[in-house]
């Protein structure tokens, strides 16, 4: 498990709001979306969203940076159950973290926008020799129509999608219409309250998961939860992201399928 850390403590992250198709194109940098876990250097250490400590191996850090660094801890596409399993540990796996990547995409404390960032990443970056670490690559598209190709292209890969940064965005913390995000589906996240029964194939095991969202709505997830998640459910209390298409008069998600148990906090 990740160490926990004071509260006051978690780091100012900037946070992605929906994208929509109504933005000036030309203006945003566009990236990745990583399935990983996101992760904040302070010089000194990877912090998670809430300020826990990430238990890196020492050659992992040992040439970073003093500077702050925004990015993402990520092994690779379709990889977020090995990466949960590698990062948890309290004593760091050498071998399950030989695997891993800091992929960097900001340099929060750095002055100017998010462009000028971009040119002061890159050069710190320059000066650290370790492998694990990598400079997200920033691209250019005019439209929505190039947008939505090259977001497909990363899906049908094995992909989350994409995030836009505003070329003028100054670092913020909280969710700002600067920085964006675009996937193929809606997602939100919910807490495990319970479980359903497994039945037919999965008897014995956990059939569904018992939730409850953010606006009070309950309902199950049962749908894209693999075997071994199955036999060894995400806890009680646990946080999960789950995906859905549009909601019910009610609020209800429609379509919901289980994505995965939310990184460490």
């Amino acid at each position: 498990m990740v160490q926990e850390a004071l509260a006051e403590s978690a780091p100012p992250l900037s946070l992605a709001q929906q994208y929509t198709e109504s933005i000036n194109h030309s203006r945003y940098w566009i990236s990745e979306k990583f399935d990983g876990a996101r992760a904040w250097w302070d010089g000194s250490r990877f912090l998670t969203r809430s300020g826990a400590v990430y238990q890196a191996p020492e050659w992992f850090t040992r040439d970073l940076p003093e500077q702050i660094l925004d990015g993402e801890l990520w092994i690779g596409r379709g990889q977020f159950q090995q990466l949960m399993q590698t990062i948890r540990d309290t004593i760091p796996d050498d071998v399950a973290w030989r695997s891993v990547r800091f992929l960097v995409f900001d340099a929060p404390a750095a002055t100017g926008n998010f462009e000028q960032r971009q040119a002061v990443l890159a050069t710190v970056l320059a000066s650290v020799s370790s492998e694990w670490v990598q400079q997200v690559v920033q691209k250019r598209y005019s439209n929505h129509e190039q947008l939505t190709q090259w977001m497909h292209k990363i899906v049908d890969a094995g992909g989350e999608g994409l995030i836009l940064q505003h070329g003028s965005a100054m670092y913020r913390a909280g969710r700002h219409p600067g920085m964006l995000k675009l996937k193929p589906y809606q997602d939100a996240e919910a807490t495990v309250t319970g479980y359903g029964a497994g039945k037919g194939k999965y008897r014995g095991m956990t059939g569904s998961l018992l939730v409850v969202d953010n606006q009070g709505n309950r309902f199950k997830l049962g749908s894209g939860l693999s075997d071994a998640e199955r036999r060894s459910p995400p806890p009680l209390g646990s946080i999960v992201t789950y995906r859905y298409q549009g909601r019910t008069l009610s609020g209800k998600p429609r379509f919901a399928r289980y994505l995965r148990r939310r990184a460490p906090e």
